[in-house]
């Protein structure tokens, strides 16, 4: 599933910096309302994992890329 540079291409670009996204705004959100410890958990672990992830995901769809054979030449 993670040889496809199309799924790496959805998990890179769009999905992982979405929950990224969504989980660093819910993270602010707790620490604005009250639940400091619990909201940087969220800020600091739960956003870092989803970025990395995307990092992740976009290095290794290049590495597949780059070990494709082209099949049009």
């Amino acid at each position: 599933m993670l040889k496809k540079p199309e799924t790496l291409f959805v998990l890179g670009y769009m999905l992982l910096p979405l929950f990224a996204l969504i989980s660093a705004i819910v993270g602010l959100t707790m620490i604005l309302g009250g639940n400091r410890i619990v909201g940087i958990i969220i800020l600091v672990v739960v956003t870092q994992v989803f970025t990395f992830g995307a990092f992740f995901a976009l290095r290794k769809r290049k590495a597949v890329l780059l070990q494709e054979p082209d099949i049009g030449h």
